[in-house]
């Protein structure tokens, strides 16, 4: 829930309640009758069952457009994008309906209802009565609903959502040129909220590890009825009591007090400073979480109490790097785009599955020592960020924001929300306002602003740079794709990498055009690289077909491809992560649709979570420290060969992210086609803290042409573990080659 720790006592129609009135709760998360229409009118007959939180594909019957949304190609045909306006199908209106009893013991309380997230247009019917509308899909949307309710009776909930082709102009709600369909629903938690005449409507808890405080900031709603005759009040007094306390044990450690006056019938900003003399910090090691237990009074009368949770963490940028509790920190991990997953045939529930989403999304990553994830092309419903949160996982944050779109105060609006309702989460270090664009308006007005709300965290302006910003830039967002969006659009592919050689594995080999992220003062982190998408089944995406086809042939096999793709990511990522001035290495995609544009990882079907070999060699890739291969790739891409018997000398890039030195043991091998070692060399190494060292080494080539594998394993000391690199070689000048595959 968004700020709100939530307890649940059964009742009918799996609704919950208090006992009591004020800061209680009624969930109406669960099954709703459900159906659609082709009019804005409410359907005569309910005929469906769809679950909240979720989306229209889980109405149960399937509704009409079930198979127009979810298809599964046969083949895959090379595209670039897709226009949204382009419709697949009829739109319709989608109608939710629920019924719950409200306690007659509550009729001297103001009640609301809260959606955490619907898209797209929500309108909201209680007891036949329009108690409000939204065009926000991102953010809560919170309406009043006292007047329309009937305490001691059953009331009617009846909400309308439209389609993302009827969003307005001015809607913040951008679009993917990578998505096809935009599947609307009621898609996070639903919930009636009752309190006193003062509510707590958002609050923000902002943690200072340096000063050693917290500041809360509440944004109290007055429901008291604003001026209408000469003397009427226009203001009330109120105060406001924080409690802090460790999530887990309950323990208190810190108190404060918030005194103010509130406008009636508005929103009114309060904020308290608390110092906290004892504390432990948030980290992905260590994701310890405290609660700020506030209480609202009106008066001598509690009117209000909510309850959020929060850690005790610093993440800023120095110059090029990210510090995390005054220690520098290097962000690795991927990507996730839900909304793209949201279109994928095999998606169903499964983003509401608790259990599926942290093995997707900490588990798995953690394995591989992953850190970090980019939420990306538009945010993700509130229980993810609270898995992150009690698990350590760090998040760059972003919004549906690639295409132009919104009008400039309706983004404030939603941006403002969007701050206020995921702020207290400790695993978002990065908000993200844009992808691959440019806003001046979001950039040089609006993120300032949204700065003062929140000083804790970073903005990222997507493709703004010092030139296009009036303030500092604090960081950038490097896409390095290499030989895949200029690949893709040759008639003859291999005439162009010919011309223009991409040396595969070979570090510190920068492009003209990518040499301005070395030169750059602001933080570099690279959130997009790995142009070699696959499908699930082996086949490639919609973007990588030209590549795959022209390096393998139209007819390789889903494993060929694979181990293509395992070991060119693989190279990618050691080729940035030797570049010791990026700050961050995010690969591109953990999660997204399986017919799309692009691909994932996983194999076979998502449900399972079954990882392909990219995944497996992207542990190596990704290890803290490890020792890397600079060489370039002569296995897929025309980078010449070696003469037989010729000294082949070459560099080991040790790189090591930690905050101490690291030493062990590398051995590298010259393999040959059969898999038996030809000759190798093993020494002892020390990789200083943060850094990276270059190791010399060479072999003597053999006589014999053909394909071979030069192999490093790095064996930290103390440690069993093996860290592996890889980079095949060509001796003579021959055609197809045999190279020995050797297990990640």
């Amino acid at each position: 829930m968004k700020n709100l720790t939530i307890l649940f006592v059964s009742l009918f129609l799996s609704i919950s309640i208090f006992a009591q009135n004020e800061g209680k709760i009624i969930n109406l998360n669960g099954q709703w009758d459900f159906d659609q229409t082709t009019d804005a009118f409410p359907p005569q007959k309910f005929t469906r069952k769809c679950p909240v939180p979720g989306l229209i594909h889980l109405a149960e019957p399937k509704i009409e457009a079930y198979d127009k949304l979810f298809k599964r190609p046969g083949q895959v045909l090379a595209d670039e994008a897709y226009d949204y306006r382009k419709l697949q199908y009829e739109p319709r209106y989608s109608w939710y309906k629920k019924v719950v009893n409200i306690p007659a013991e509550m009729k001297s309380s103001e009640a609301m209802i809260s959606i955490l997230k619907s898209q797209f247009v929500t309108q909201v019917y209680i007891n036949g009565k329009d108690v409000g509308q939204s065009i926000s899909c991102y953010t809560p949307i919170d309406l009043k609903i006292t007047n329309a309710l009937k305490f001691g009776a059953e009331n009617e909930i009846l909400i309308r959502v439209g389609e993302r082709i009827w969003l307005p102009a001015k809607a913040a709600g951008s679009t993917d040129k990578e998505k096809v369909n935009y599947i609307p629903g009621i898609w996070d938690d639903v919930y009636l909220s009752f309190s006193g005449k003062q509510k707590i409507q958002k609050n923000l808890i902002l943690p200072s590890v340096k000063n050693k405080n917290v500041t809360v900031k509440i944004l109290v709603r007055s429901f008291y009825p604003q001026q209408v005759m000469y003397g009427d009040p226009m203001t009330d007094k109120v105060k406001a009591e924080i409690i802090i306390k460790e999530k887990v044990t309950g323990k208190e450690i810190a108190k404060g007090f918030i005194e103010g006056e509130t406008t009636r019938d508005n929103e009114t900003q309060l904020s308290a400073e608390i110092p906290l003399k004892f504390f432990e910090q948030w980290s992905p090691e260590n994701p310890f979480l405290y609660q700020a237990e506030i209480m609202l009074f009106d008066g001598e009368k509690l009117s209000d109490k909510v309850v959020g949770n929060f850690g005790m963490r610093d993440f800023e940028r120095r110059g090029k790097f990210f510090y995390l509790n005054n220690e520098k920190f290097y962000l690795r991990g991927s990507n996730i785009t839900l909304h793209r997953f949201f279109e994928d045939p095999d998606c169903q529930a499964l983003p509401w599955d608790r259990d599926w989403v942290k093995k997707m999304l900490v588990d798995d990553p953690k394995a591989i020592d992953w850190n970090a994830m980019r939420i990306c092309v538009g945010l993700v419903p509130d229980f993810w960020y609270d898995l992150a949160n009690e698990h350590g996982m760090l998040f760059q944050n972003e919004w549906m924001y690639w295409q132009n779109h919104g009008w400039d105060e309706q983004i404030r609006t939603e941006f403002t929300d969007w701050v206020w309702s995921d702020g207290n989460h400790p695993s978002i270090v990065i908000w993200d306002a844009i992808n691959e664009n440019v806003n001046s308006y979001i950039g040089n007005t609006l993120i300032p602003e949204l700065q003062k709300l929140d000083p804790t965290r970073i903005w990222d302006a997507g493709y703004m740079q010092e030139g296009d910003l009036t303030s500092v830039d604090p960081m950038d967002e490097p896409h390095l794709y290499r030989a895949g969006w200029n690949v893709m659009k040759q008639e003859n592919p291999g005439a162009w990498l010919i011309k223009n050689p991409y040396r595969l594995g070979k570090m510190d080999d920068w492009e003209p055009g990518h040499l301005k992220y070395l030169e750059a003062s602001a933080t570099q982190l690279v959130n997009e690289y790995g142009w070699n998408w696959l499908w699930r089944d082996g086949q490639p995406a919609k973007l990588t077909k030209n590549i795959y086809d022209h390096i393998l042939g139209e007819n390789a096999t889903p494993e060929q491809r694979r181990e293509m793709q395992a070991y060119w990511l693989a190279c990618e990522t050691e080729w940035i992560r030797g570049e010791r001035t990026m700050a961050g290495v995010l690969a591109f995609c953990h999660l997204t649709n399986n017919y799309g544009y692009t691909g994932d990882w996983y194999i076979n079907n998502i449900k399972d979570l079954e990882p392909g070999i990219s995944l497996k060699w992207l542990k190596h890739a990704f290890a803290p420290a490890n020792v890397f291969i600079d060489l370039a790739d002569q296995r897929y891409f025309p980078n010449g060969n070696y003469a037989p018997g010729e000294q082949l000398v070459f560099n080991l890039a040790g790189v090591n992210d930690l905050k101490e030195k690291t030493t062990g043991t590398v051995t590298v091998k010259l393999v040959g086609a059969n898999g038996k070692t030809i000759t190798q060399q093993q020494r002892k190494i020390e990789i200083p803290a943060y850094q990276r060292v270059n190791i010399p080494a060479f072999f003597n080539l053999p006589q014999q042409t053909g394909g071979y594998l030069i192999l490093s394993e790095f064996v930290i000391d103390g440690s069993n573990e093996i860290n592996k690199s890889r980079r095949y070689v060509k001796v003579g000048e021959v055609g197809k080659n045999a190279f020995w595959e050797v297990e990640p």
